[in-house]
């Protein structure tokens, strides 16, 4: 992709967003950053404590940034896809749940 071309939908930004999750630790550590940050949340709804609404997107976003630069080598979609990059974070982690994320890798990467 380059620096000129914007992605109009999220059907089209689904493709790009999976070849930037091609690694499966990437996947991992998005997955555990995810997992945590809906850990925080459901505390924060319980408890009342709503600072730990800004702990959960911390700790979600550090993990998977770490994992662009450190495992996936790339940056983070999210810079330039904040809503998109969110949404799509969520899907990774349903298929991921379910064992379909690999799945997914090998469909995106054979079609692009």
């Amino acid at each position: 992709m380059t620096q000129d071309h914007r992605i109009k939908s999220f059907e089209d930004f689904w493709p790009y967003y999976v070849s930037e999750h091609q690694r499966p630790g990437t996947r991992a550590l998005h997955f555990i950053g995810s997992s945590a940050g809906l850990v925080c949340l459901i505390a924060a709804l319980l408890t009342g404590r709503w600072w730990l609404i800004v702990a959960g997107l911390v700790i979600g976003y550090a993990l998977a940034w770490i994992s662009h630069f450190s495992i996936e080598h790339n940056k983070p979609a999210t810079f330039r896809y904040p809503l998109w990059s969110f949404a799509a974070d969520w899907r990774m982690w349903s298929l991921t749940l379910r064992g379909q994320m690999g799945a997914e890798v090998k469909r995106v990467v054979r079609a692009s």
